[in-house]
């Protein structure tokens, strides 16, 4: 026996499956060691190959999940194949009873992982020791792959939320000006509370759905108001100029607004498992005047920009959101 190839065999094995349960079970976990620097390096590379061409960029979501169920597959291959390779008789062939070569096991491996075995080749040496492997082989290659296809069909479904609550937003407004404007009904902002309620209630959603699969921030949509990254601030600073830029008397419900900002730093949270760091630089405050031209009563603009100056860093945070998207602050222009 060749102890090597068995550690080695053991190592990939055992990575690959902690990689997946880390990936797919651990909600709190984020992407596990090597599909979390999978993901990574593939959107760097596609943000330089595809510079800010959306559709170049809408690739890279689905390209990473097909990357990441192929690298599970792949690793639980590879491993049980060097595990099998670690004895020259381990795997024999069924009609010349000679030991199989290296793309026999790897035949072998394959065939045992998702259908069983067909007879061509069979374990031999040690008797009840390959035979056991041989059925884990079946096992992990059967109870993973179904838990890395689940894994995947979630994803697109967390997609589809994503995309649903980026068009409530911007549906509203393409900005944050434009937010608070639909909300005004000339005297005071009735109705609005139940609609910041609700938009609340799925960026929490949306928020536990980042947290599980940090692939979600690799979702580029084509049109930027299909984009959580476009809506999460344009949402987020409309709800801060309701707290920060509207007086105390004329503002929705505070616990409303509250709650809707507690909701979009749970998604913030969520950077850290996509490795997206702050801004460097603060993002362009929203313009009171915009809301002044609707007669809407606001504070002045030195109160307003003291209140900004409190939350620089979670602005910055907004605008890494942003441009780790490759879009532009403002997101989009009305």
């Amino acid at each position: 026996m060749n102890p090597f190839y068995l550690a080695a065999g053991i190592a990939i094995l055992v990575a690959a499956i902690v990689d997946i349960i880390w990936t797919t079970l651990w909600v709190d976990g984020g992407s596990g060691p090597l599909s979390g620097r999978l993901t990574t390096a593939v959107w760097r590379g596609i943000r330089i190959i595809g510079g800010k061409h959306d559709r170049v960029l809408s690739i890279a979501g689905p390209l990473i999940l097909i990357l990441t169920l192929a690298m599970w597959i792949g690793l639980i291959w590879i491993g049980w194949t060097i595990i099998f390779s670690s004895e020259p008789l381990a795997v024999v062939s069924s009609r010349t009873g000679g030991p199989a070569d290296w793309w026999g096991r790897f035949y072998y491996v394959a065939y045992t992982m998702f259908t069983d075995g067909n007879g061509d080749y069979t374990p031999v040496y040690g008797g009840d020791v390959w035979e056991v492997a041989s059925a884990f082989t079946t096992a992990t290659g059967m109870a993973f792959v179904t838990l890395g296809v689940s894994y995947v069909l979630t994803v697109l479904g967390a997609v589809s939320d994503k995309r649903s609550f980026a068009s409530t937003v911007t549906g509203l407004g393409e900005r944050s000006e434009a937010l608070v404007r639909t909300g005004w009904t000339g005297e005071d902002f009735q109705g609005v509370d139940l609609v910041l309620e609700s938009l609340a209630s799925e960026l929490s959603l949306l928020a536990e759905q980042h947290k599980a699969y940090p692939i979600l921030h690799y979702y580029h949509s084509e049109q930027a108001d299909r984009a959580s990254a476009v809506a999460v601030p344009i949402f987020d600073e409309a709800l801060m100029l309701l707290r920060y830029g509207v007086p105390d008397e004329h503002s929705p419900d505070p616990a409303v607004v509250e709650t809707g900002r507690s909701s979009a730093q749970s998604y913030l949270e969520t950077l850290d498992t996509a490795f997206i760091d702050p801004a460097p630089s603060v993002p362009r405050a929203p313009d009171l005047d915009r809301l002044r031209d609707d007669d809407i009563p606001t504070v002045s603009d030195q109160e307003f920009a003291e209140a900004l100056a409190e939350v620089t860093d979670r602005r910055r945070q907004l605008l890494a959101v942003v441009k780790a998207d490759a879009w532009e602050w403002p997101p989009v222009e009305e």
